[in-house]
């Protein structure tokens, strides 16, 4: 597995990276956003770890560039907790999200978990039965893929996994702080927006009209449900 990590203090490179190696992950470095632009698009990687704030080019403008061409896992890194730079991270396209200073065993944990999900799409098993479709849209959840009236769509990771838990559980109302838990897989600490974020994401690129969404509908005061 080969992963990019990016930031502009590279004393926290040079960390990440022996930690990372001691894992048996190939780690390839670079300090600028602009680099990680350039080195996403030809280096091939399995997940990259991007800094928010670096010079050049910000990790939020990297992150948005490299969803242009690529699916590839992103674990957004900050020194702020501040909501707002978190909802704008996942709007940006990223599907994890650390705060500085974070644990390394929790960051080794996540990198893991990201990579364990990535690696079931490229898996060529042909299996009958798992996919969900339902009007429009459809998942095939070994494949990890979507598709809109038959035309694949490129979803994040979280985006794929707030989807396929909605149309497995249809009819079924789930708050907020509900989704966070059962979806994020961990003590998520960030804002409940999130979940707002991921939810218009996912409307806006597999519902026909996202102003008036046929099946990723919204039960106000409550939180979300795929219609049955």
């Amino acid at each position: 597995m080969k992963i990019l990590v990016v930031d502009d203090e590279k004393l926290l490179v040079k960390g990440i990276k022996f930690n990372l190696e001691n894992e048996g992950y190939t780690v390839e470095a670079c300090y600028d956003g602009q680099s990680a632009v350039t080195m996403a698009k030809n280096g091939n990687y399995d997940l990259i770890i991007l800094d928010l704030m670096m010079p050049q080019k910000n990790g939020l403008e990297a992150c948005q560039e490299i969803r242009e061409f690529s699916t590839v896992p992103i674990i957004m890194l900050t020194a702020r907790s501040e909501g707002a730079d978190l909802l704008m991270g996942f709007e940006s396209g990223a599907d994890d999200y650390m705060t500085k200073p974070f644990n390394i065993l929790e960051l080794k944990a996540r990198v893991r978990a990201l990579l364990r999900r990535a690696s079931i799409t490229s898996q060529p098993e042909q299996h009958s039965g798992t996919s969900l479709k339902r009007g429009h849209i459809e998942v095939d959840e070994v494949r990890r893929c979507a598709s809109k009236n038959g035309v694949p769509v490129e979803l994040t990771m979280k985006e794929f996994d707030l989807i396929l838990f909605l149309m497995k559980n249809p009819g079924r109302v789930y708050s907020r702080e509900t989704l966070l838990n059962l979806v994020w897989g961990y003590n998520y600490q960030g804002d409940t927006r999130t979940v707002d974020v991921h939810i218009r994401r996912l409307r806006e690129k597999l519902e026909i009209n996202p102003a008036s969404p046929q099946y990723i509908i919204t039960k106000w005061g409550v939180g979300y449900y795929f219609a049955d």
